[in-house]
């Protein structure tokens, strides 16, 4: 297993963002992605979800639509305990030297620090999280 930090750097290769900050979190299921403007729509005969990744805040922001096939419907129990309906989406990340599979759920998270969480069930027999570092993996 490879060793990370509670912060680390991704790229979402399907995307093209580069460099997000991502937040390791062993007391979150699922990985989460920020996005605004979420909606689904169906086209003939299968389901997307269309939406704008980040904010007007964040450096990496752009005024485009990113329209990826619906993986999922997930109910998420948030930090607040609050249970919500949430689309997901499966892209590839780039995390250190290597490119993951990944399913991220499409939430708000313009009132949290990092645009990325990333939880347990992509974490689990992968890495070991040192929450006394940040970008361990993201320097190598």
């Amino acid at each position: 297993m490879q060793t990370i930090g509670r912060i680390e750097k991704v790229n979402l290769v399907d995307l093209g963002f580069l460099d997000l900050d991502s937040k390791i979190d062993s007391g979150a299921s699922t990985s989460a992605l920020h996005a605004q403007h979420i909606r689904k729509v169906k086209i003939e005969d299968k389901y997307y979800v269309i939406f704008r990744m980040l904010d007007k805040s964040h450096p990496s922001y752009e005024d485009n639509d990113i329209k990826l096939p619906l993986y999922k419907i997930k109910r998420v129990k948030s930090s607040n305990g609050f249970t919500q309906k949430r689309y997901s989406i499966q892209t590839r990340m780039k995390l250190g030297k290597k490119i993951y599979r990944i399913e991220f759920t499409l939430t708000d998270r313009k009132d949290m620090k990092y645009p990325i969480l990333l939880g347990t069930k992509f974490l689990k027999k992968k890495f070991l999280i040192d929450v006394s570092n940040k970008f361990i993996i993201s320097s190598q």
